[in-house]
Parts: structure tokens; sequence; C-alpha cells
């Protein structure tokens, strides 16, 4: 038995080895091949369609292909080993080969579009109409439209992309995973928190090295940015942070993503040209909330000349600040985060590390679960019958009254073999099965923060906190579904740039004072955030607001503008791109060795390519919605409730600006982001 192929059953990642994944996933494709030339062969989906010959059929394909490959996906992010890592590369290019066939497969396509010219006839629910528009628009993306030979040279390119994209990420982690640093003289690390120096101490006694070792996984590099008083060492970190698989880092350059990126973007260029479009933007755009390019163009530049004066300022003040108090004349971009925490601190009396006894893993988790029932009206319970990969991996229930309407696993800290950052992924999709079953939506929630010791357990700074509580929305927006179809379920059809609406939106709840103190207590004394801290906390939201609304602008106007070009481009001008948007944007001078686009990985190696402004595009949206719940009280279960049933759980079942305007009775303004982040004066 493959433990992949196990449908009924969540995975048994204790019994699942490299070796099961290339038959399962070879298995799954056949099938599906028969099962996709037995729709086509059929006599009555060729005259009549309807949606249980022809849309049914699809979603248990697509159904159990994703049972496998999300559950192979996930290890390779999870537990990467070099055994799981050949055989993802080996079946990647399968999996893209089968969706660019189905993509192009002209007959399937017209049978589609027979079912949708008998939309009215059938009587299809608003969900049906959409999924039938949404999937003929990607019919057209992939290229069905094309003759022989450019579907070929499509499929070809496609191909390509999915190694290119692979390689990238895996160039990212080796090359992340390969930099550490000795230290044996503890003064040396004076300034750097005991927790970042216990962790520090684990890595070195797993490595049978002594004193203390640095890596640069994300809890351990924003501490030492954050706090270390040794100036050389935060640049030495900084510069092998920023030039991660690039050719100004130090490791081999099997590892530089030049080249990478280079093909990437000429394979994107080329994929729309041949698609009749002029740009890759024009190609991702088509499919989201903003419909065009000069949308976006107009929107990114109007938060650029709203946000900039207010960066400048902030920059201003930064730097008299480490004039003045702390003798530096001029300040590099290894000491921004710095003495930005010193400021936070003189003018707050508060730091991170300061608030971080108050968030212990546990206790946060406690909270969030109690948050979610007090406006969702959904319990959380602890699952001890789900196997996980790794023995820190907790999983869950979510129930509404007995019924168990979803499941989850929580992975939150960071570890080797395993990807930077955070995300929510999709174990199981919700949908309608025979005999009115209904399949139970499960999410893979991951994030990477340091783990606790025997002495002291695993805590949050705030902006930690904050980014668990994001993952967990999109989780929620993928569980608390309550459509019926899989193309529709969850984040499924949902487009990019309005899918981080409610994830962005579970992060005002960390500001909330009352909600504050039910995801505190001192690991130690059980003490609650004493209000003197929770008030400096709260005045200190908005420190920086600007400058950090310029640096997430810089992203996005890099990848947007990037995407807008055409032709073979080369690093030069990816270089000369990323010159002109921090002419645009910073406040301070970068580096010139700085290669921060060679560890992009959002928009090289994830689903943001000309879409990373769907954070700022989103986050409009979300402050817009969190207004309509500071109104009416922020635990307000009626406002909860109203959420839930016009925008949560409809998933990707309408458009998303039909969405908002049936919850907030206008369309969205983006005076709401601005006045939530005191931008606007």
């Amino acid at each position: 038995m493959n433990p992949l192929l196990s449908f009924e059953e969540l995975p048994h990642f204790h019994e699942i080895n490299a070796e099961h994944i290339e038959p399962a996933v070879t298995a799954v494709l056949s099938q599906n091949r028969e099962q996709l030339a037995r729709i086509i062969a059929s006599d009555g989906n060729k005259a009549f369609p309807d949606w249980a010959s022809l849309m049914e059929p699809l979603d248990e394909m697509e159904d159990r292909l994703s049972k496998v490959w999300s559950t192979v996906s996930h290890l390779n992010a999870v537990r990467n080993t070099p055994e799981i890592r050949e055989t993802y590369n080996k079946c990647q290019p399968m999996i893209t080969e089968y969706y660019t066939e189905m993509g192009q497969n002209k007959d399937l396509f017209e049978i589609v579009r027979l079912l949708s010219d008998r939309t009215d006839e059938l009587g299809h629910g608003a969900s049906q109409r959409k999924i039938l528009k949404d999937y003929l628009l990607d019919f057209h993306l992939a290229g069905v439209d094309l003759d022989d030979e450019k579907k070929k040279q499509f499929a070809a390119i496609e191909s390509e992309l999915s190694k290119l994209s692979n390689k990238f990420s895996n160039n990212v982690l080796d090359a992340t995973m390969a930099w550490s640093k000795q230290i044996k003289d503890k003064w040396l690390l004076d300034g750097i928190p005991e927790t970042t120096l216990q962790a520090a101490l684990e890595v070195a006694k797993r490595k049978s090295m002594q004193g203390y070792v640095l890596t640069l996984d994300a809890p351990c590099y924003i501490s030492v940015m954050t706090n270390a008083d040794n100036r050389e060492l935060r640049r030495e970190m900084y510069e092998a942070y920023v030039t991660r698989a690039s050719d100004r880092a130090t490791h081999t350059a099997d590892w530089d993503n030049k080249a990478v990126i280079e093909e990437i973007l000429s394979c994107r260029s080329k994929l729309a040209h041949l698609l009749g479009y002029s740009s890759y933007a024009e190609i991702s755009v088509a499919r989201k909330m903003a419909k065009s390019v000069a949308r976006v163009n107009e929107f990114l530049d109007d938060l650029v000349t709203m946000a900039l004066p207010a960066a400048k300022r902030e920059y201003q003040e930064l730097c008299r600040f480490a004039a003045t108090e702390h003798g530096l004349a001029s300040l590099e971009a290894w000491d921004i985060p710095y003495y930005s925490e010193k400021l936070r601190k003189r003018n707050y009396d508060i730091s991170q590390e300061e608030l971080r006894p108050f968030f212990p893993v546990e206790k946060v988790m406690e909270g969030l679960f109690a948050i979610a029932r007090l406006i969702y009206g959904v319990e959380i319970r602890r699952n001890s019958t789900m196997t996980v990969w790794d023995d820190s991996v907790g999983a869950f229930d979510i129930l509404r009254g007995d019924e168990v309407i979803a499941r989850f696993y929580f992975d939150l800290y960071t570890r080797d073999g395993k990807k930077s950052g955070a995300w929510m992924a999709e174990c199981r999709s919700r949908r309608l099965l025979a005999d009115d079953v209904i399949q139970v939506p499960v999410a893979y929630l991951v994030c990477n923060f340091a783990k606790g010791s025997d002495l002291v357990p695993a805590l949050l700074t705030h902006n930690e906190v904050t980014t668990l509580f994001h993952e967990f929305g999109h989780g929620l927006h993928h569980m608390l579904t309550r459509e019926i179809h899989l193309r529709s379920a969850g984040i499924n059809g949902v487009a990019w740039d309005a899918v981080e609406l409610p994830s962005q939106l579970m992060e005002n709840w960390c500001w909330d004072s009352r909600a504050i103190g039910m995801i505190s207590n001192h690991h130690e004394t059980q003490e609650g955030l004493p209000e003197d801290l929770l008030n400096k906390l709260l005045a200190a939201k908005n420190f920086q607001a600007g400058m950090k609304t310029v640096r997430q602008l810089e992203f996005a106007l890099f990848d947007f503008q990037l995407h807008q070009m055409s032709g073979d481009i080369t690093e030069t001008q990816v270089f000369e791109v990323m010159k002109r948007v921090r002419a645009l944007t910073s406040v301070y001078p970068v580096p010139e060795f700085n290669r921060f686009q060679n560890s992009f990985s959002h928009i090289f190696a994830g689903g943001y390519a000309a879409g990373y402004y769907s954070y700022k595009w989103a986050e409009v949206l979300s402050a817009d919605v969190f207004s309509r719940f500071s109104e009416t009280g922020v635990f307000n279960s009626a406002t909860g409730s109203q959420f839930l049933d016009k925008v949560l759980s409809r998933g990707g079942g309408a458009d998303p600006l039909e969405l908002f305007t049936d919850f907030m009775g206008r369309e969205p303004k983006v005076e709401s982001l601005l006045k939530q982040d005191g931008l606007l004066r």
C-alpha cells in the first residue's frame, strides 16, 4: 500500500517516504487521464453536458491529484531531505505537463463552454456561474486558442518555468542553511536577548561546536539586527542575508540565482507574447480584482505619494536620534533596525524583547482560539489522532456545535530542512461528495519561530504574534468556507489581490486591548500584560508606519515594473529596475552589494509574480472591513456572523468586489488604511 494513495484518510506522515512519491504521482496522473478521456468521449457531454456529468468528475480528478501533490509539496517545504527533494524535482515537471495538457485541451474547453452556454437553462447558482467563467478564462490563459506549434512552445516554457521556480527556491534554502557564524566570546553578543542566545547555544550543540552559532533563520537574524550592540556583527549578518543566492555571497556559485531570475523573466515574457499580451503583468491582472495594469500602477503611485513624506520625516528623526544620543553621524542599512528599536524604546519606553515574556506560544494560541470563538462561533480543540511530520507540530479540530467542520496543523518552529517564512497551504479542500457527504477542509499553517527549551517555553515578540494571526486568518478563509464546489471553496477561485483580506483583517485583533489581554501572560508569573506596557504597545502601533509602508511599496513596485518589461531581461536591467524603484521609495541608501532580489521567493518561486501589490491592495480592504468591526465592537458576534456569511464563507464563489460591497454597503476607501496607519493628516 502506498500511503500517499490513502485518499479516505489524512496523510500518515510517519509512513510516507521519498520512494512513495513518484509511483503515487504516476498512478494518479494515469487515472486522471483515463477519466478525462471518458468525459470527453461521452456523447451526453458532447451534446448536453450538465454539472454532474462534467464538473463533478473534473473536481474528483483535481481533488485526487491535490491530495497527493499537496502532501508532497508540503513535505518538500517542511522536511526537505535530499531524497524528497530529488523525487519532488523529478515529479514537478510531470504535474506541470498535466495541467498544461488540461488547459490546452480543445475538446474539454468546448464541452465546458457548452455547459456555460446552458447555465440559464440548467439554473446554475452564482458560484457555478463564476466557476465556469473563471475556468474559461483559465483555458485562454493556458493557450487553448493557440495553434499546435505554439501550444508546444507554451508547454515547453511552462515546464521550464516550473523547474526554474523550484531551483530558485532550493537555492535560497540551501544558501540560508549553509551560512552560520560561530562566536565563542559572549561579550561579542552584548545586547542580544537571552532567548536568542539559548537558541544559538542549542545550534552549537547540534553542530558539536563550542560557544554560540548564529544562523540566517528569521528569528535569529531579526533578533541580531534589532538588538546586537556589535555593529560589525550586524553588518556581517546583514551582508550575508541580503546576498543570499547571489554572486556576492561567500557560498558556492552553484546557488547563485542571477541566471535563474533572467530565465524566469524571459520565460514569462515569452508566455505573454504567445498569448497576445504585451507583458506578463497583463496576464497577472486578468485574474485579479484590479483588472488593469494602469489601475495597479495608479494605486501604487498614489500610495507612494501619500506615504513618502511621513517616511522621510521618520528617517530624519532616526538620524537625529542616532547622532545626538549615540554619536553616530551616518546610518548604514544594518543600523536601521537597531537604532529604530532604541528610538522606539526612548519614545514609548517599550521594545519587542520586553514584550516577549508575555507572549508564550501556548497562551497566544489559547487566546487566538477564544477570539475565533467570539467572532465566528467556532470551537477549536486539539486532535491527538492526526499524525504529524515532526514532534513539534500540533493538530486541531474546528467545531460548530458537535460537528467537526475543519481541521488544521500548526507547524510553528524553525528547524533544519524547513523553508523560511510563514504560509498557509491546503491539505484538503471542502467539497460535496457522494451521498451528500461533505469533505472537511484541512489546512497547513506554517511559521518559523524560535523553539523553546526545557527551561523556557517558546516566546513570541508582538511582531511574531501578528504573523501567527495573519496565517490563521488565511486558514479561516480556507476552513470556514461553506462552498460545496472544489473550485470555489476556501481560497480557490479568489482573486489573488483579495486573498490577503482575511489574513490582514485578523492582524487587527493583535492591537485591541481586550484581545491582547486574552493572548498574553508572563510565562513565569502568569501575570497579564501590565496596563502601562499595554498602553505603550498601543501608543507605538504606528511607529515608523511610513518607513514600513514605503518598504512594502518598494517590493511591490519592483515586482510590477519588472513584469511590465518584455523580451530577454538581463541582470543589469533587473538591478536598474531595483535602483529606479529605490530612488522613488527608499529614504536611506541601500548598499551596492545588496541582492535582495536573488532571494525574493514571493515573485520568483511563489504565486506573487506581478502580484506583490496584492498585500497593500488587500490591506485597504482589511482596514475598511475592520472599521466596521470597530464601529460595532471588535467582538460583536453579529458583525462577525455577517462577515462570515457575506465574505469569509463565500470563498471564490463570487467576485471579491461584490462580496466586499455586500458587507460594507459601498466600495473600498484607501483612506481607511491611511487612517489606520496614522498617515492621514
